[in-house]
């Protein structure tokens, strides 16, 4: 393989992985890792949590320090746009007119954050927020406090982002549809914790609130205007994240702002796959073992719709676990190791004093029994979504070192009575060593 070249392109978490699996397993041709961004890679989710709060440093959120990649052989191309990609030749080509050839290519490319799409969104003062620099330009602009701040969405971002500016003593609002914030992620329940959460803590959370467009003067915003029936929808994604039609015709109430961030969800990066003729449907197509419909390409992370064997169907996640753990799984499969990767979605968020862990299949949940253990009130409890007797989600809330104990009752399938699990003094591991195996668990 010495002289093979490896090539992956998108320089975030799951391409680091990625490369540095190669050359744990041995991999001693060449490896590059081409970023579109002038960085190395970096972890995502502190830049709406404490990077973003000011708790942690910008080292902090390195993968891996510079001289590591030189010292592991492994070539890093930052700033290094890919603009096309010829799949008989094998090519890369690069904005600058550049080109790479590759043996074998993991596209790692990521998603985009969703920007607002009525008028208002290019205003100066209005954020998005997906990148370090984004990140660190909106810390920025909330670190002297006394801001009147608006996020639209109230989904993962935009909660975290409004606990983030409120800790900086900013006046807070956050405008989303829906009952409650997170409803489609942890059903109305779990979603109703959080509200009490961000309105104990002095967030204006507005919900079944659509937005029309962003207001400005001299190119600045100045604020957000409502749609004014509230809680009319537009359909599709945008709906669920915050985002109303504003074609209502009449005018409605003006939120003032002078700082907007959107947190209406993000998009797969796939133009470079769909203009080469890789099979894309919400996300680059893959097999459970990351194989796109073209011999010696893979896609992997937040850009790839990959074939999960537990649910027999195709599964684009977004969270930072998938891209630390497939990674990994993908540079095996470009090694011609036997994979198949049906990791449990795995999800943290961090919102002023709560701290989250959610592990389990969201479209299995949404249907499925909550069962509580624990104190609600007081924030620290678990809560367990079952169906048909088995465990398909589970979250811990202020509650520590039981996540993978959850996931072994997620993962063994096993038959659990509800009362069983509400049952506090009961440890998780005695319930899974003494738990009956259902007929045919595990298969």
């Amino acid at each position: 393989m010495k002289s093979e070249t490896y090539v992956i392109v998108g320089a975030g978490l799951a391409g680091a992985r990625a490369a540095e699996a190669l050359r744990a397993e041995g991999f001693d041709g060449r490896v590059v890792l081409v970023g579109e961004e002038a960085e190395y890679p970096y972890i995502r989710p502190p830049l709406s949590k404490d990077y973003l709060a000011g708790t942690s440093a910008r080292h902090s959120i390195d993968v891996h320090q510079a001289e590591w990649y030189a010292g592991q052989d492994i070539e890093v191309l930052p700033g290094r746009a890919v603009t096309a990609l010829t799949l008989d030749a094998r090519r890369l080509t690069f904005a600058d007119g550049g080109t790479l050839r590759y043996d074998r290519l993991l596209l790692s490319t990521g998603a985009a954050a969703r920007p607002f799409p009525g008028d208002g969104g290019d205003l100066a003062g209005v954020h998005l927020l997906r990148t370090v620099g984004d990140s660190t330009r909106l810390k920025e602009t909330l670190k002297p406090g006394r801001r009147r701040v608006v996020v639209v969405g109230a989904g993962w971002i935009g909660l975290e982002v409004a606990a983030a500016a409120r800790g900086y003593g900013n006046d807070v609002t956050v405008l989303g549809q829906g009952g409650v914030p997170l409803e489609r992620a942890v059903g109305a329940e779990i979603g109703a914790i959080f509200a009490q959460l961000h309105r104990d803590n002095g967030v204006d959370l507005r919900m079944e609130t659509g937005v029309a467009e962003i207001l400005g003067a001299d190119g600045r915003v100045t604020g957000v205007r409502l749609e004014a029936a509230a809680g009319q929808a537009t359909a599709g994604e945008e709906a669920a994240e915050g985002v109303g039609s504003g074609t209502d015709g009449e005018r409605g109430e003006v939120v003032p702002a002078d700082v907007v961030v959107i947190g209406i969800g993000a998009t797969p990066n796939t133009r470079l796959a769909l203009d080469a003729g890789l099979e894309v449907a919400d996300g680059i197509v893959v097999d459970a073992a990351f194989r796109t419909n073209e011999p010696g390409v893979y896609a992997v992370g937040d850009v790839a719709s990959v074939f999960h064997p537990v649910l027999g169907h195709h599964l684009r996640v977004e969270h930072w676990a998938n891209a630390e753990n497939a990674g990994r799984a993908a540079a095996l499969s470009m090694l011609d190791r036997a994979v198949s990767y049906e990791e449990i979605p795995y999800f943290y968020t961090d919102q002023f004093d709560l701290g989250m862990e959610y592990s389990g299949y969201g479209e299995l949940a949404r249907d499925a029994e909550l069962v509580f253990r624990g104190d609600r009130s007081a924030r620290e409890f678990l809560a367990f979504w079952v169906a048909d007797g088995r465990v398909v989600a589970g979250m811990n809330v202020n509650v520590w070192g039981v996540n993978d104990s959850v996931q072994t009752l997620i993962r063994s399938r096993m038959r659990v009575d509800p009362s069983v699990l509400r049952d506090g003094t009961r440890s998780l591991e005695s319930i899974i060593g003494q738990a009956v195996e259902a007929p045919g668990a595990g298969s």
